[in-house]
């Protein structure tokens, strides 16, 4: 492998959502382990408590990272309410009535989602390479739902809410883009406190039973890992990648979902689970390989974020020169050059 690949920008944010995708991936089947004979509040609550814990665990001092403004709230319970109310109550609903292979390969969706929407709403680049690494994916869930469909119809509401779940987060992933400058620590306990008050206030109006300690103390540590720790690799991937390609190379939670559940008894997966995962990876490997590059114009723009001195957009300079990664209000000048990027937040020119 060239030194050129070596330094594409997309080998960075690809292994980031790769972390997201694989902590995320493992949680739909422990999910439906633990959360048996539970409400769908109280479900989604426990999760999200246990991402609160890891998000303040994982906050940064201000000379590391961007702080939340009070701007950015309103976004904040946007959020929110896609991500940590609407989404996991529907997919916990969903998962007591949908096998866990089936729950998981339904999330294929919530990559397709994610991409279309970054791409209206913020105007991301779908090249040719995207564009195929999506088919592939979207191939790939399409080859794995209709394995499953084999199994009958008694699973269609389930799928169905798991189904509302990928369009919700599909919208949280699309809106967190503009938070993925700020701490991601800070993000992610905003958006999980808010939705532990909401989910947990739900809980108590609608009746839900009070779980056991060890379903509670289990959901909250699948809360911690596969959902806290996934949002905050899955913000540093937007920052890295943009929200489309993030979104895209997280569509490699079905097939790890599927695996662990196969792994934990479920045997509903036949050839098509096979062709499925297939085409998924390979779509994952082309996304990882993207190359684009193109002379671009850089305009002026004053922002704060995480950054570095050697990235080649950070001339600014300081008395003393501060090493490593830090955060403050910078200036940018406009300047004209040419490299591999990714829609990122110095790199949203349109094509």
């Amino acid at each position: 492998m060239n030194r050129h690949i070596l330094n594409l920008p997309a080998l960075q944010g690809g292994f980031l959502a790769l972390l997201a995708a694989a902590l995320f991936g493992v949680s739909t089947p422990l999910v439906q382990k633990l959360g048996m004979g539970m409400g769908p509040f109280s479900t989604a609550a426990l999760l999200y408590a246990g991402a609160a814990g890891i998000g303040a665990l994982l906050r940064q001092p201000a000379e590391k990272e961007a702080r939340l403004l009070r701007s950015d709230w309103p976004r904040l319970i946007a959020v929110a309410l896609f991500g940590a109310v609407i989404a996991p109550v529907a997919m916990a609903w969903g998962l007591q009535r949908a096998s866990g292979t089936g729950a998981s390969l339904m999330l294929t969706l919530e990559a397709l989602f994610t991409a279309v929407l970054a791409w209206r709403l913020y105007g991301e680049t779908m090249d040719r390479r995207v564009w195929a690494a999506v088919l592939l994916l979207l191939g790939g869930g399409i080859a794995l739902v209709l394995d499953q469909s084999q199994s009958g119809s008694s699973q269609l509401w389930g799928l169905v809410a798991v189904m509302v779940a990928t369009v919700a987060w599909g919208m949280d992933n699309t809106l967190s883009r503009a938070l993925a400058e700020r701490d991601p620590g800070q993000v992610v306990l905003a958006k999980a406190v808010l939705g532990v008050t909401a989910t947990g206030s739900l809980a108590v109006l609608t009746g839900e039973p009070l779980p056991g300690a060890g379903a509670a103390l289990g959901l909250m540590a699948v809360g911690v890992s596969c959902y806290g720790l996934s949002l905050r690799f899955y913000l540093l991937a937007q920052r890295a990648f943009g929200a489309a390609r993030t979104g895209s190379i997280f569509a490699f939670v079905p097939f790890i979902g599927a695996a662990l559940a196969i792994l934990l008894g479920d045997r509903s997966g036949g050839w098509g689970m096979v062709l499925g995962g297939a085409l998924m990876l390979v779509g994952v490997l082309v996304h990882l390989m993207e190359s684009h590059h193109h002379e671009h114009d850089h305009v002026a723009l004053k922002h704060e974020h995480a950054h570095t001195h050697a990235d080649g957009h950070h001339d600014h300079v300081h008395d003393p020169m501060p090493t490593g990664q830090h955060s403050h209000l910078h200036t940018h000048t406009p300047m004209r050059h040419r490299h591999a990027h990714v829609p990122d937040v110095h790199h949203a020119h349109p094509h």
